[in-house]
């Protein structure tokens, strides 16, 4: 299978206000390093999996209404714990349905399976894969 991966980053403010989350439950900042595997079985006419620009302003776009926003304000976020493990499937639900609109062109109703990797630090990430459709 093929892959092109692009990456951007984030900053955002949330609390995750659980006795679980110890003394994340406050309110704290975060910087995420967002990685995006794009794979498709076979290249396209174009021999490419999708175009990497397309990918990054898709990405971008995605992230934007979130960059330096507290999460805990943000109606779409209400009631929801805004782990790293949920953020990264609200940014591939996004670029899912990006990709099914036809924001990443022609090649993007293609994809086979999209991977968002959310990097909390260097120590610790979590991701969500699926496949687009």
């Amino acid at each position: 299978m093929y892959c092109v991966e692009v990456r951007d980053r984030i900053m955002i403010a949330h609390s995750l206000p659980d006795p679980f989350f110890g003394p994340a439950q406050g309110l704290h900042g975060a910087t995420y390093v967002v990685d995006v595997a794009f794979y498709r079985e076979t290249l396209t006419s174009k021999n490419v999996v999708v175009d990497i620009g397309a990918a990054l302003d898709v990405l971008g776009a995605t992230l934007k209404p979130l960059a330096y926003q507290n999460l805990d304000a943000l109606p779409v976020f209400a009631g929801q714990l805004t782990t790293t493990e949920f953020l990264a499937r609200h940014v591939f639900d996004a670029l899912a349905a990006a990709a099914r609109a036809g924001a990443l062109g022609e090649d993007g109703r293609g994809l086979s399976k999209i991977r968002v990797t959310l990097h909390e630090t260097d120590l610790a990430r979590a991701s969500y894969e699926a496949s687009p459709t």
